[in-house]
């Protein structure tokens, strides 16, 4: 069997993007049709930030209205504020005389105007908290509808890749694209895009107010900021290093689970359990150090920044406290500054923490980027002929077709195949049969040469169009999680599905496969439910399910690839019964080492490295004693003996 090369593997997001700013670029374009409402997160984002740092300032008015009156009642009576200060100056109190000055006392505590301050507080922090709650869910909107809208493209992308992506990609790195990269980015959107917004914006509105207050305290502030990110960049380069490690690992590690448990009777069988017992634990060990690095590494970035916040707040309180002695600053404004110096570091801090997880968020982007830009199939033709009813002539001439370039596999391939006639192709491993048969359906486009289906150029047709002249019964069976009414259904394609197919046509094809009795002795008969891989059910089984559904959807031409390799003997000579009523009239290609099969094809094509080398009958394949009778001898004589025997009189 020919195919692309492929392995398997399991690839899950990257820690750093390669192409960061691009990629950022591309995915704000996916998010254009909500560019309103991203404005208005914008808007509520900022109000939501004006909120929350003119807060502190209203505090900080608060304790000034406090200060001022429990001063104003330490005056003795009579004694105006004025006096005060000028009897401070005269005794040497300099210090005590500017704090009073910079002050305006009042008998006693103005209960007044500090309940509006503090009212005025509540007010502000209640809007904030609303206009936050605001952008949060307007966001949320923006990133489902965001990854709506990529899962919508990803998997309309899937439906126009060529055969041969799938065939030279991991299943497993396709599948991490498709799942666990776009649920890494809608993580990433939701939990740091208003993040960052918030933060920067906080940023900028603390840092406008530190400097309103003072500007020296301010010179402090952000000196230990630069501090802090510098410590931060150091601590994250060397932990990217260790988070690609383990994504290397927990990729290895997700890879080989999948293959061991998809082939889980292989490793039983030929007891490689234990192996497969300690290529885990290696794997898993690797993966849990590689990832205990990457957190401990990265988690000291929060104990350093809170150490740097704390020198940074001793700093404010020791000198603002002098300030205050010296009447610089009020007792309110060095309040209002430590709070403004606690938001300031807030931010920076939340910035630096969700680096790592913008990283990671954007080199998943970029891999379901990847996958978009892939080459697809050729669009169909704009006006393309009605096939109508095919008849089902086929004809390839000068084929040329190669799985890499300047390795050719088949070449100058000629063929003619009559309506109703039945075609056995048979050869070695990697001969180009199944090949064949994937440009005839056009998984694969040919690199020249024409193919043409009852006269008509197949690659002048729709590909919808063409493929549903085809039944195909293939040795690796597929049925999905349903009903085995519903798996059999499937086979009348999504037009007739909708039109509705009754119960009676779903029989008639299972009696035509011989599968009808089996299931009739089901507890649930038609209605039993499939487990995944439809474990619940014999290989033979699967097989004559496949083979109801092909009679079901009445090709015009059948392709048949060992499509009795799962069955006993018995069931074989049923389904031979059954498999010459659908050939009948119809066009087949039969890939098949079967002696029955092959004895009873009208034309067996003999192929070797991608060209016919004979064909006829297999009579007169056998007469010729060439390439077809060596290989029948080789493998098939015994059978050959056993046919011979029951034919001797």
């Amino acid at each position: 069997m020919a195919s692309g090369p492929g392995t398997l593997g399991m690839t899950l997001p990257g820690s750093k993007a390669r192409n960061f700013t691009g990629t950022v670029a591309r995915l704000f374009s996916i998010m254009r049709p909500d560019r309103f409402v991203i404005v208005f997160v914008v808007i509520f984002a900022a109000i939501s930030v004006f909120c929350n740092v003119l807060g502190p300032l209203l505090l900080g008015h608060a304790t000034n209205i406090i200060f001022a009156g429990v001063l104003g009642e330490q005056l003795p009576p009579g004694v105006s504020q004025d006096q005060a200060i000028a009897e401070l100056q005269r005794s040497g109190d300099t210090n005590q005389a500017q704090l009073l000055a910079s002050m305006t006392l009042t008998d006693g505590i103005d209960f007044n105007a500090l309940a509006m301050t503090v009212a005025a507080a509540v007010v502000t922090y209640g809007l904030g908290s609303f206009f936050n709650w605001a952008q949060q869910y307007l966001m949320a909107g923006v990133t489902q509808r965001t990854m709506f809208s990529m899962r919508r493209d990803v998997d309309r992308k899937l439906g126009v890749l060529p055969l041969k992506y799938f065939d030279s990609h991991p299943r497993g790195d396709l599948l991490s694209r498709v799942t666990n990269d776009i649920d890494n980015i809608s993580t990433t959107l939701q939990q740091t895009l208003t993040q960052a917004i918030t933060s920067i914006l906080t940023i900028i509105g603390v840092l406008a107010m530190m400097f309103y207050i003072s500007w020296l305290l301010a010179l402090i502030s952000i000196a230990t900021v630069v501090l802090s990110l510098a410590g931060t960049l150091v601590i994250a380069k060397q932990s990217q290093r260790q988070f690609k490690r383990q994504w290397d690992w927990t990729g290895r590690l997700n890879g080989h689970v999948e293959e061991t448990f998809t082939g889980h009777d292989i490793v039983k069988l030929y007891g490689h359990s234990a192996a497969s017992q300690r290529t885990f634990e290696e794997a898993n060990d690797e993966m849990y150090h590689a990832s205990f690095r990457a957190q401990f590494i990265s988690g000291i970035i929060q104990p350093a920044m809170m150490f740097l916040a704390n020198l940074n707040y001793v700093a404010i309180a020791v000198i603002g406290g002098l300030r205050v002695a010296t009447g610089a600053m009020s007792l309110g404004d060095v309040q209002a500054f430590i709070q403004y110096s606690r938001q300031f570091t807030m931010p920076i801090t939340q910035l630096a923490s969700i680096t790592n997880v913008m990283q990671s968020g954007v080199a998943s982007a970029e891999r379901v980027f990847e996958l978009l830009d892939e080459p697809q199939e050729s669009p169909d033709p704009a006006d393309p002929p009605a096939l109508g009813r095919a008849v089902g002539e086929v004809v390839l001439e000068d084929v040329h077709f190669s799985y890499v370039d300047d390795e050719p596999l088949i070449e100058d391939l000629n063929l003619s195949v009559q309506p109703g006639h039945t075609i056995a192709i048979v050869g070695p491993t990697g001969a180009g049969k199944t090949t064949l048969v994937n440009l005839l359906l056009r998984f694969y486009e040919i690199d020249s040469g024409t193919i043409r289906l009852d006269g008509i150029d197949t690659a002048d047709l729709a590909r919808d169009e063409l493929r549903r002249v085809f039944g195909m019964v293939l040795q690796d069976t597929w049925l999905f999680k349903g009903t085995i009414r519903d798996n059999i259904a499937y086979g009348a394609g999504p037009e007739q599905l909708r039109a509705g197919v009754t119960d009676e046509m779903i029989c008639a094809a299972a009696r035509s496969a011989r599968v009808d009795h089996f299931v009739r002795t089901l507890p649930d008969g038609y209605d039993t439910l499939l487990e995944d891989n439809a474990s619940n059910v014999s290989a033979g089984e699967k097989q004559l399910l496949t083979i109801a559904r092909a009679f079901l959807s009445d090709p015009a031409i059948l392709i048949l690839d060992e499509a009795t390799s799962s069955v006993d003997t018995r069931t074989e000579v049923l389904i031979q019964e059954a498999m010459a009523r659908l050939q009948a009239g119809r066009t087949s290609f039969v890939i098949a080492h079967r002696l029955s099969t092959i004895r009873e094809a009208d034309v067996i094509l003999v192929m070797d490295h991608g060209s016919i080398v004979e064909q006829g009958s297999h009579e007169e394949l056998m007469a010729q004693r060439g390439f077809y009778y060596d290989l029948f001898m080789s493998q098939f004589a015994e059978s050959y003996d056993e046919v011979s025997d029951t034919r001797t009189p």
